[in-house]
């Protein structure tokens, strides 16, 4: 019933409003997924944290996010209401994004106008604000959104209920796939105002706007919305019974109380003996929810580990394979695969499912290992054996007897080549001091010269002028033919080339001949030929892992929760989510491990271990049905009576404990009166 003055207007037998619900949730899941998709390259490249630190902010913000869902739906169904909380609460989700947009330009600390900003503690408090909140808009709509559509529709309009939930779904994953494509592509671009430099400011800057669009849509269709005024919430009364039954237990702990059945049944006295059968039924439910956490401690790894590993590959970003994926696998699963399995006979519980999709989700990460084993290998440094006559230092030093080549720093960065900066050391004759000297570096985005020549050089590209004898600075070079033409103070120039490979590094000496046609150069590391597209594997398994995970994990929720408690369920499920991620930090920081394969047999390994402790746990599980249980405990005969009659025989019970306890003069009195009792009656005979 529309408890607020509304106008109810149908469209092909569907309310009007739920059109401006479907185009909110398109706009808020875009604007999530695409701040997500690009968040822990902005704290690695741009904040300069390094891969374990990004790695733990990012999954302690998704953590956050799945945190607040309770929050949220304790202020709706409790004081605000959902459309007042929606609304309030995607203000503030809205201000956050804006506040990550501007944390992202770089210009506003750099005052000496070098692209690197100068107070990088701005950008990290407000980039933690902005975060912050988001998480607590994000999650504190996400169980008030779906449902709230879900009020718009009267009893007789069921069958379109069940096809709004289906769009609804479909939104998300839209505006998930869309997101994932074009943010990233949005970070690629270059912008400033002083130095030109990755666009995060613009790829924060467009889900910031699409969460305004949300925002906008969602309240013009205030005057269309069935608005119905909390109720109370379910949670916080399932909380209360359960506090009730442990607290009365532990009063009536004494052998003389006689056990009960089940440790909800203490809360009897107070409770209706329906709610403590349904509360049964949810705890049953959530019990089987202790190991999934560590599910989403794999799967959510695909936003931060698995994208830090496509940095070190080449081609493009294919983490736009999941939600496509998504929308490939549901209809093939549920067509095609489960059918198939039931023609053969085979009993393919929810729960067995369930298990089966934690098992794939770990040969996911074991795939990961293999590629990441790949990945190392193609990274490897090649050292050569270095002789006078095949590599010659500059020719006007006179030669050295032997000479060695060190190593001093390696980086790497997306979407140049992996910067080697060497060291030759020069070991002269006894008549000569040792000098040392630093050769050139082609990196993906950074290379450097080193200027041989007795006199002063410029070289084009960003490198600039070179001192005698001296090495230039870092300048960004970017992936594919490079040209630089080197010039001396006479005017003299030369045009060198080079085709530089992703990951690529090598060595060039500009020699005293200023003579650069033929130059040696020593390929130190090969391109890295390991394209993105080798990702497909470990994205398809795992997103077929939560396919059959996480869609029939709902599906199982569902179908085993009482009807007035679906939502307890959801947020149970969302709190497994949330565990997830902090297990990602509790693991990855004590592990400890060197090699990031290492980290991933790792956690495939614990999944596993899981895995087979739930297998376990579900055989011993019995399916239930909430509807014929509810049915059995709303018919109310004896049902007063026999509460009655109990809490009468908790009361007289209580009362003879308190008479053991009186002292040995009430004893005295109460055999006093007992024989005067008897006198009285033997007199009367």
């Amino acid at each position: 019933m529309c408890l607020l003055l509304c106008v109810q207007v149908d469209v092909c037998g569907y309310p009007l409003s739920i059109f401006f619900i479907v185009v909110n949730e398109f706009c808020e899941r875009f604007s999530y997924y695409g701040m997500r998709a690009v968040l822990v390259l902005y704290f690695r490249y741009f904040l300069k944290w390094d891969d374990d630190l990004a790695t733990s902010i990012y999954h302690t913000f998704i953590a956050l996010c799945y945190l607040t869902p309770i929050l949220g739906a304790i202020v709706a169904d409790s004081w605000l209401g959902k459309f007042k909380t929606i609304v309030y609460l995607s203000i503030v989700y809205t201000v956050g994004q804006v506040v990550m947009a501007v944390s992202a330009i770089h210009d506003i600390t750099d005052t000496d106008r070098d692209g690197t900003p100068d107070n990088m503690t701005f950008h990290v408090a407000m980039s933690m604000v902005g975060l912050f909140l988001i998480a607590l808009g994000t999650g504190g709509i996400k169980p008030c959104v779906a449902a709230f559509g879900g009020d718009q529709f009267e009893d007789h309009q069921e069958k379109q209920r069940s096809t709004f939930f289906s769009i609804f779904y479909l939104s998300i994953n839209a505006g998930s796939l869309l997101s994932t494509v074009i943010t990233p592509i949005l970070r690629g671009q270059e912008c400033g105002i002083h130095s030109q430099q990755k666009c995060y400011p613009l790829a924060f800057g467009v889900p910031a706007a699409l969460m305004v669009v949300a925002l906008i849509v969602f309240i013009m269709g205030s005057g269309m919305y069935n608005k119905t005024a909390p109720k109370g919430n379910i949670m916080l009364e399932v909380c209360k019974c359960i506090g009730f039954a442990i607290k009365n237990r532990f009063r009536h702990r004494s052998k003389t109380f006689p056990k009960r059945e089940h440790w909800m049944d203490w809360a009897d006295e107070k409770y209706d003996k329906l709610l403590v059968a349904q509360v049964k039924m949810v705890l049953k439910v959530l019990f089987l929810y202790i190991p999934l956490p560590m599910f989403w401690t794999l799967f959510d790894q695909q936003g931060s580990r698995w994208t830090l590993q496509a940095t070190t590959m080449d081609g493009n970003f294919v983490r736009t394979v999941n939600p496509i994926l998504i929308l490939a696998l549901v209809p093939i699963m549920d067509s095609l695969v489960y059918p198939l399995i039931k023609k053969c006979h085979l009993n393919f519980t929810p729960l067995k499912r369930m298990t089966v999709g934690m098992l794939i989700a770990a040969l996911a990460f074991v795939a990961a290992a293999l590629l990441q084993l790949q990945i190392d290998v193609s990274m490897y440094i090649y050292t050569h054996t270095y002789t006078p006559h095949t590599h010659t230092p500059p020719t006007h030093i006179h030669p050295p007897h032997t000479y060695t080549l060190l190593q001093l720093q390696i980086d790497v960065m997306l979407p140049t080549v992996l910067l080697v900066v060497r060291v030759w050391v020069l070991n002269w004759s006894m008549s000569y001091p040792s000098k040392v000297f630093l050769t050139c570096c082609f990196a993906l985005s950074y290379r450097r010269f080193v200027n041989a020549l007795g006199s002063p050089l410029n070289v084009t590209l960003g490198v600039g002028d070179i001192a005698p004898l001296s090495v230039s600075n870092y300048s960004l070079v970017p992936q594919g033919k490079a040209e630089f033409t080197i010039m001396n103070r006479g005017g003299a120039s030369c045009l060198y080339s080079k085709e530089l490979g992703f990951g690529s590094a090598f060595t060039l000496v500009i020699p005293s001949t200023f003579n650069i046609g033929s130059p040696d150069v020593v390929e130190d590391i090969k391109p890295n030929t390991i394209h993105m597209g080798w990702q497909i594997p470990q994205y398809f398994l795992m997103t077929a892992g939560e396919v059959v995970f996480s869609v029939t994990g709902l599906e199982f929720s569902y179908s085993q929760a009482p009807s007035n408690m679906k939502s307890v369920l959801q947020a149970g499920w969302l709190f497994t989510v949330a565990v997830g991620n902090i297990i990602v930090l509790i693991v990855a920081e004590a592990a400890q491990l060197p090699d990031q394969w290492a980290e991933y047999i790792l956690f495939a390994s614990l999944l596993v271990v899981v895995c087979i402790v739930f297998a376990v746990m579900s055989y011993f599980y019995t399916y239930t049905d909430p509807a014929e249980i509810e049915a059995q405990f709303r018919q109310p005969e004896h049902e007063p009576e026999e509460k009655k009659r109990d809490r009468v025989e908790m009361e007289r019970k209580d009362s003879d404990c308190s008479k053991s306890s009186k002292g040995s003069d009430k004893k005295k009195r109460d055999s006093v009166v007992e024989q005067h009792n008897q006198d009285v009656k033997q007199s009367k005979m």
